[in-house]
């Protein structure tokens, strides 16, 4: 296996990723994550009432600092990493609400449009590196993909889980069951078949978003629309003590190249 000299010692190329290892805890505190940019993004848009397209823009800014921060960084830091997907998930929901509601290009078809950017994104990257792994991200090529591919994927679930829980009427509970139920599926052909691991972490990924799209909305909507009617500030502040507290508590490791 190839290492880099550094200051005369040998660094094995495996612990230079700088993005977290993939664990059930990884999977715990990425749904916390997608479920706070859900209910941070509307507590800005909605209950703030500065709209999709100021909220977009409020998050984007926030999105870009934390990548240039990330890329830059040198190492693996557990909570640059995860704030800078908290900024992927603020931003991927007003965006998505901006083009699907504000731009009235529809539930259905922003979907289909994300997901295409999503598949695009990996193809250019897996065209680029020869590899879509979470254990390459290493260089600030794989980096910057590896984050464009997020927020792409953020903005899609989004736009899918307002699209079950509305357009395709299983409303709040029933969106949950379904997309946790996929990622159960998805789990399952990870233990029990030789299906790319790769590509079933993309996947799981993926479903994270709608998962936490939907639970959000469960906490913050009216009773009358099916929701708990919990404050978005205070839901907010909960999911993201959630949070500090589980990156304090489970350990936090960056992803080795033999990893997915």
């Amino acid at each position: 296996m190839q290492s880099l000299k550094n200051d005369g010692a040998a660094i094995d190329q495996t612990t230079l990723s700088k993005v977290a290892a993939v664990t059930v805890s990884f999977w715990i505190i990425k749904i916390l994550c997608t479920t706070l940019g859900e209910v941070g993004g509307d507590a800005v848009t909605m209950s703030m009432n500065l709209g999709y397209l100021v909220g977009t823009l409020i998050f984007a800014a926030i999105f870009l600092v934390a990548v240039v921060a990330q890329v830059r960084a040198k190492k693996f830091h557990p909570f640059l990493y995860w704030f800078t997907i908290v900024a992927t998930t603020t931003v991927g929901t007003t965006m998505a609400d901006l083009v699907d509601r504000s731009e009235g290009l529809g539930y259905a078809w922003g979907s289909a449009l994300l997901l295409s950017l999503v598949l695009l994104s990996l193809g250019v990257w897996y065209w680029s590196t020869g590899t879509v792994s979470v254990g390459a991200v290493s260089s600030p090529k794989s980096e910057i993909f590896y984050w464009v591919t997020i927020m792409f994927s953020q903005t899609l679930g989004t736009a899918l889980g307002d699209w079950a829980a509305d357009d395709a009427g299983l409303g709040y509970l029933g969106g949950v069951a379904v997309f946790g139920g996929a990622l159960l599926v998805v789990a399952a052909l990870h233990f029990f078949t030789k299906i790319s691991k790769t590509g079933l972490f993309w996947a799981a990924f993926i479903l994270t978003r709608p998962l936490g799209a939907v639970s959000g909305d469960l906490f913050d909507k009216p009773v009358a629309q099916g929701g708990m009617a919990i404050s978005r500030y205070t839901a907010s502040a909960v999911l993201a003590a959630a949070i500090l507290i589980c990156i304090l508590v489970f350990p936090q490791r960056a992803a080795q190249r033999s990893e997915h």
